[in-house]
């Protein structure tokens, strides 16, 4: 059941012929509500167990378009875990130090350790999206970057650390209504922006981009899931369902005391 939306190495992606509709898979948004709740309830017990026995390490990427649901998606599948077992790293605009760098210098210092769980908001994969669409630097210096991050991956495999990869799949016209609510609900006002308008006029471009990003950066050791993401409830339940089983094959376990505790009695 987690496969569902797991991309295959070397598969030619085409997302306007992929539904970003939620109802195409599950129907039923109360039973979804229910397999949630109950899935992250193991969630939290996996990860609990996941931060004690400190021997494995999982990485959580999340690509979108804007309004796409990077934040809320962390917020409601991560909720209730042990804060100090997952970190959140939101990749913005990079600093002067940062650019001082290879683009991956700043990503890779955010890896988790073992016995972490670390989440991604925006990634290394802006390097190959934002670059491009905005021409902000030259072909030659993009194109060879799904190499580099596919022999990073690699390498992050290698040493211990489960990958996962997600792309929240929304459609224009539900990107529309998500930026209409942040003009129309005072309490969202904050989320707008007006450059958001103008990346939404380059959406084709941006879906070129993420179509060869997918195709070119899908691997045997870190796979894209290409995530229905127009409904909430089911964009939640499809995630939870891919980090909770790639949880159960590490089958985290809390490790015996150093020291037999059967006698030891606190006064």
């Amino acid at each position: 059941m987690s496969n569902t939306h797991n991309l295959e190495s070397g598969r030619s992606i085409n997302l306007a012929a992929i539904s970003s509709n939620g109802k195409d898979f599950v129907s039923d948004r109360q039973s979804a509500e229910e397999e949630f709740s109950e899935l992250r309830d193991e969630l939290i017990e996996l990860q609990r167990r996941h931060y004690a026995a400190n021997r494995d390490k999982l990485l959580i990427v999340f690509q979108a378009m804007d309004a796409g649901g990077k934040d809320g998606t962390i917020r409601r599948v991560f909720r209730g875990v042990n804060p100090q077992g997952v970190i959140v790293t939101s990749f913005k605009v990079p600093s002067k130090k940062e650019l001082a760098h290879d683009f991956l210098w700043r990503v890779h210092k955010a890896v988790p350790g073992k016995g972490m769980i670390g989440v991604f908001n925006r990634s290394h994969y802006e390097d190959v999206l934002v670059v491009r669409v905005h021409d902000i630097v030259p072909e030659s210096t993009w194109r060879p970057r799904y190499e580099q991050i596919n022999n990073f991956e690699k390498m992050l495999a290698e040493t211990g650390t489960v990958v996962l990869k997600f792309y929240l799949h929304i459609s224009k016209a539900e990107q529309r209504e998500r930026f209409q609510s942040r003009i129309d609900e005072p309490a969202k006002n904050w989320k707008f922006s007006f450059d958001d308008l103008e990346k939404r006029k380059l959406w084709p471009d941006y879906m070129a981009a993420y179509e060869e990003m997918l195709e070119r950066t899908t691997t045997a050791w870190a796979p894209w899931h290409v995530i229905p993401a127009n409904q909430k409830w089911y964009r939640n339940l499809a995630i939870t369902r891919v980090i909770v089983s790639a949880l159960r094959d590490l089958d985290p376990q809390y490790p015996e005391p150093e020291q037999d505790l059967s006698a030891v009695r606190v006064e």
